[in-house]
């Protein structure tokens, strides 16, 4: 399964660094060059490109092609780039390094780059609409992203963490924190995969339990990486959530562990609805032990 699971992670990999690289923001005559550049820069970053895979894979997992779920793949990616960017400011988390090289805001300034994540998380609801499905499906898509993105899911989420930098929070608001911050736009990729794929409502519902246990376990890993990662692995730094409410705080690393291993069990067996699964519960597994 190892050889199995690797070609396909790079083969999904691949696919969405051709499509993002080729199809996206490439303007020969337009004179703005210096926001296509800087759209660019930060899409092109590399990462793990998880959303993207998780899309692709539901969709497959659901019998259908997950080549043509590309521009669903690419719209969450963007979305996601635009948070990363915009994450990064100084008014924000103020960070200097993201993969392992500088920020957008300390390469283009942050004006540009403030623009640059408007212009991604604009693009990205072009990029549903043109999307290779039916306009029922398209407009379902757009409802799915923009929810789980918008006020009540990945902004909401980091509205909800800006206001706790102040204060000490219970276990019920962290999770409130990450379950939106984080979750939500995992949730959005499982679930637009399924809804590329054509899949039931009973493998609707699973995808998005899915989604909620590992993107908690996600989470966790992350916060426990950043007491014990390596900043060269990483390729950002480790140390700077020390002041912040997270998983860490609350429970310490050992308790943070079992809760990562708790959450990628139920992931798992959410996925019981769906044939042929066995790629995505060695990805969740996985997840459970990066070091990255």
């Amino acid at each position: 399964m190892s050889s199995e699971f690797e070609q396909r992670t790079a083969q999904y990999k691949q696919y969405i660094e051709e499509y993002l690289d080729h199809d996206c923001f490439c303007y020969a005559s337009q004179p703005q060059e210096t926001l296509f550049s800087s759209m660019r820069y930060s899409l092109l970053a590399g990462g793990k490109r998880l959303r993207p895979i998780f899309v692709f894979e539901f969709c497959r997992m659901c019998g259908s092609d997950w080549q043509k779920a590309v521009s669903f793949a690419a719209a969450v990616e963007m979305i996601h780039t635009y948070s990363l960017i915009h994450d990064d400011l100084p008014c924000m988390d103020n960070d200097d390094y993201r993969r392992g090289r500088l920020t957008n805001h300390k390469v283009y300034g942050e004006a540009v780059a403030v623009l640059a994540g408007d212009a991604l998380l604009t693009a990205a609801f072009g990029y549903l609409a043109k999307a290779p499905f039916s306009a029922d499906t398209r407009i379902r898509a757009v409802e799915i992203l923009s929810a789980c993105a918008g006020e009540l899911g990945m902004v909401g989420g980091q509205v909800l963490d800006m206001q706790s930098e102040e204060r000490e929070c219970n276990v019920q608001e962290v999770e409130d924190i990450q379950s939106r911050k984080t979750g939500m736009l995992i949730v959005s990729a499982c679930i637009l995969g399924v809804l590329a794929g054509g899949g039931s409502p009973e493998q609707m519902a699973a995808a998005e339990k899915f989604a909620k246990h590992i993107g908690l376990a996600f989470q966790i890993r992350d916060d426990i990486l950043d007491v014990i990662g390596n900043a060269g692995i990483l390729g950002k730094a480790v140390g700077v959530d020390s002041k912040k409410n997270t998983f860490i705080q609350l429970y310490g690393l050992e308790k943070c562990n079992e809760l990562v291993c708790k959450h990628t069990k139920q992931a798992i067996e959410a996925l019981s609805v769906f044939e042929n699964a066995q790629y995505m519960a060695h990805l969740a597994a996985h997840l459970t032990e990066r070091n990255f």
